[in-house]
């Protein structure tokens, strides 16, 4: 797939958006860091499929890796542990 933005290995950072609307991001892992573990295809928008639309543009979905320690800082009781969390692409811009 050409017209996707992002590839295994990348490092992206999750936007730190609070829509009032239906989203599927949890709120721990808003502006975080993690790896692009993979694509898992594009599919509907279900943020506008929720609302009876049509889901259009379609969107790719990552599923992105964080570490323990990232997300939860000296709280981590595994600190390099890790959590994979499917993600659209709308809500992920790429790290520097």
């Amino acid at each position: 797939m050409s017209d996707v933005k992002f590839s295994p290995g990348d490092r992206v950072i999750v936007a730190e958006r609070f829509p009032r609307h239906h989203h599927r991001v949890p709120t721990y892992v808003k502006g975080r860091c993690g790896v692009v573990e993979r694509l898992c295809g594009v599919f509907g928008n279900p943020e506008t499929l929720a609302h009876h639309g049509d889901g259009k543009p379609e969107q790719p979905l990552y599923r992105v890796r964080f570490t323990m320690e990232h997300l939860w800082s000296e709280r981590a009781e595994t600190p390099d542990d890790t959590i994979e969390v499917e993600l659209y692409e709308h809500w992920l811009e790429a790290a520097q």
